[in-house]
């Protein structure tokens, strides 16, 4: 072997080591958190945000105002689940972009998309409507028996 071949092998050797440290960081690094995206468009969306090798969002949702639904007008969709059957993935052009940013693994939107991620509505609940948490309903405390 001459001296070119084991220069092209070690850079060979080392990309190959350094993609695979690459993938398994993200992998270990923990699951990446949700985010909201804001477009100059006025849409929002929710997701995972992926920065590379396109910007976009992972498992997306669509925030929605009902305009002739006053009990409920907001609601949030899972874009796979829309009646045109998207792809689970979104591109979006950097450009149309306003704003971004990561949701709190604590708040509610997030708990929701982790627990119920395609949106299942409760018994009762319209699909479309946004998810909301219930709280158990109180239970009555029962009063002290006395003898007579």
């Amino acid at each position: 072997m001459n001296k070119m071949n084991k220069i092209l092998l070690s850079v060979v050797v080392v990309l190959l080591l350094v993609l695979i440290g690459f993938v398994v960081w993200k992998e270990v690094a923990g699951k990446p958190s949700y985010a909201a995206v804001y477009l100059k468009t006025g849409d929002l969306y929710f997701g995972k945000l992926v920065r590379f090798p396109y910007f976009g969002l992972k498992q997306p949702y669509l925030f929605q105002v009902n305009q002739n639904n006053k009990d409920n007008p907001l609601s949030v969709q899972r874009f796979k689940n829309v009646f045109w059957g998207p792809e689970d993935y979104m591109k979006i052009n950097r450009e149309e972009v306003v704003w971004y940013t990561q949701l709190r693994g604590d708040s509610e939107l997030a708990k929701v998309f982790e627990t119920n991620p395609d949106l299942v509505p409760p018994a009762g609940q319209q699909q479309g409507q946004a998810p909301q948490q219930q709280a158990p309903a109180p239970q009555p405390t029962p009063e002290p028996q006395t003898k007579k």
